[in-house]
């Protein structure tokens, strides 16, 4: 499987690449083995490309977190989706602050760290803010806030949507604490 991905990469000639997965808690290494030799086998054969990968939390594992590390993508992603105060609605599995520690440490690794969270599930403003002090302090460069839409009848209902004046709201606050 790394190999075809590298592969297609190749075949078109794509020039930023984003990999992603379902998480693996039921393998011991969480899927970073195969993630390592997936980012290898991308840097081996397109080594113009710049790689992005979004990853799972590996359960918090740090030699599993270490892999990623070693393996060198331009960007580590890993998506905190919400606040803390939702994190057990929104992420079954989940932890707000294993995914912070996450992060913290792909960043003290020398990884350019990115995160996203999803607005319109019940969040307050207040909450919002936090989190992005939380992201800020565990060293994330970039983040994405983005509307969340509800993807079939069995998932969270949306709560609300967010105007795009709080958006551009949340954007500067960002901005202000460090983040792109």
């Amino acid at each position: 499987e790394p190999q075809r991905v590298a592969e297609a990469i190749h075949l078109m000639k794509v020039k930023h690449a984003v990999v992603t997965s379902v998480d693996r808690d039921e393998i011991a290494d969480g899927g970073s083995i195969i993630w390592y030799n997936t980012i290898m086998a991308i840097k081996a054969l397109n080594p113009a490309t710049t790689l992005e990968t979004l990853i799972p939390d590996f359960k918090g594992q740090l030699e599993n977190i270490q892999r990623i590390i070693d393996a060198g993508p331009e960007v580590v992603s890993h998506n905190i989706e919400t606040v803390e105060r939702l994190t057990r609605q929104v992420r079954i599995q989940a932890k707000y602050w294993r995914s912070m520690e996450v992060l913290r440490s792909l960043k003290a690794g020398g990884m350019r760290t990115k995160s996203g969270i999803m607005l319109g599930l019940g969040e307050t403003k207040e909450e919002v803010i936090q989190t992005l002090r939380d992201l800020s302090n565990s060293g994330v460069d970039v983040i994405t806030i983005g509307q969340y839409l509800q993807p079939s009848k069995k998932h969270l209902a949306v709560d609300r949507f967010v105007h795009p004046d709080e958006f551009l709201e949340y954007r500067e606050i960002g901005y202000g604490l460090g983040l792109d």
